[in-house]
């Protein structure tokens, strides 16, 4: 009598290897760094206040050390603020509370704060100027191409381990005057080609919908404008208003580009580049400022010799190139999220006050706006001086927080997620 084959085992084996390559997948999402661009870096920066305060030492501060504490504090913002006066002060500072988030677990702050504490450690190994983000990116692809390999080498180890199990079985035959027929090729085998066409199918499979997803997204899009503008310059270190350009986003849909007229409203005294920081484009090359002022003038028709003779109405429209595009079936408006929601101009568009040139920092999707709308808590109070007094049709929520059922309103208890609010 001839003996089955002892595929039971290979199967085995072969599942043991996609169960170990899923694990180190897995470990990788954890990673601190994702958790970190995922839920905080809207509103955080770790060296800088935005929206939130730097987090840069946060374990040195309060209780943060105990991360139980902490943990607390990001699930239920609210319900811990009302008996710590640490936070409380957070929220006088800052003008709102931060956004709880129920889903993190200990394990997440754990990877989160590991990862704040080694960017800062980064940053004080490097010297005075440099920037630690491109470090960071590397060693991320670095660490992906090493679970990469990893995964590769558990594989051939499985089949490896499969063959070996073979010969032992067929040694064994041979001692006990077994007779077997001659084992088939490995380019042959069946077992094998069907563990390699499932294994690449399922690699290859991953990403192709991985890229797939990413299709359109644009996250890093950073093209070169005609004018090198410098919102570093202008928003942070002369702190120029954000709707002083774009005030269209207080009223309408589109936060729309400044005109020429606007620019030279400020450029028609100052019209040279001397006392600020340095410049350099995306490739390192130095910019001469007032080189850019310069260009700006052409696009106006000003001479500087000659202002008194400017004539606004001859000036041309700068063609810069847009960077953040939404689908045509998508409605946004920004005066529903900056003048209604109070949304600050950081949390989509990044930390744009230390950009040079601006680049396009969120991916824009529907996941990554309906996530955002079922975190994001509405100032839902209200009187006759201030609030908005849309919410008050909203009677059985304001029951609800008068009877402690609630703490607080997010966008999606209004409707935030209903299809027919972005499509239409």
């Amino acid at each position: 009598m001839i003996p089955c084959k002892p595929t039971a085992t290979k199967l085995t084996l072969f599942i043991l290897s996609l169960v170990v390559f899923t694990a180190f997948n897995k470990v990788s999402a954890q990673d601190g760094k994702a958790l970190f661009q995922a839920k905080c870096q809207s509103c955080h920066n770790i060296f800088k206040d935005l929206t939130g305060p730097a987090l840069m030492g946060l374990e040195e501060r309060h209780t943060w050390s105990d991360h139980k504490e902490l943990l607390a504090w990001i699930n239920n913002p609210g319900g811990y603020m009302a008996k710590d006066a640490y936070t409380t002060g957070l929220k006088a500072k800052f003008g709102s509370v931060m956004t709880g988030f129920p889903d993190v677990t200990l394990k997440d702050v754990d990877a989160i704060v590991s990862y704040i504490n080694s960017e800062v450690a980064n940053r004080n190994k490097q010297p005075q100027g440099e920037q630690t983000g491109e470090a960071v990116s590397k060693s991320s692809s670095q660490n992906a191409v090493i679970f990469g390999v990893i995964s590769l080498i558990l594989a051939i180890i499985a089949m490896v381990l499969m063959q070996v199990n073979s010969n032992l079985k067929k040694m064994s035959d041979d001692a006990e005057g077994i007779e077997r027929p001659e084992p088939v090729p490995f380019y042959r085998n069946k077992v094998y080609i069907a563990m390699i066409a499932i294994f690449f199918f399922i690699v290859g499979g991953y990403f192709v919908t991985k890229g797939a997803i990413g299709l359109q997204r644009q996250v890093n899009y950073e093209p070169k404008q005609p004018i090198y503008y410098s919102h570093k310059v202008h928003a942070g270190i002369n702190q120029i208003n954000c709707l002083y350009c774009h005030g269209n986003a207080w009223e309408s849909k589109s936060a729309a580009i400044p005109s020429v007229n606007v620019c030279m409203n400020c450029h028609k005294a100052i019209q040279s580049y001397e006392k600020g920081p340095k410049l350099y484009d995306e490739d390192g090359n130095e910019i001469n400022g007032t080189a850019e002022i310069q260009k700006l003038y052409k696009y106006a028709g000003f001479d500087p010799k000659n202002a008194a003779a400017w004539d606004p109405s001859k000036a041309k429209p700068i063609e810069w190139v847009k960077i953040h595009n939404l689908p045509d079936h998508v409605f946004f408006s920004h005066a529903q999220h900056v003048r209604a929601g109070n949304v600050q101009c950081q949390t989509c568009h990044g930390e744009i006050t230390a950009m040079d040139e601006v680049k396009q920092v969120s991916e824009l999707s529907m996941g990554w706006c309906v996530n955002c709308h079922r975190q994001t808590k509405v100032q839902f109070n209200y009187d006759s001086t201030k609030g908005n007094q849309f919410y008050s049709i909203y009677e059985k929520f304001h029951n609800d927080i008068k009877n402690g059922k609630m703490d607080s309103v997010t966008v999606k208890d209004i409707g935030g997620l209903e299809c027919q609010k972005c499509h239409y």
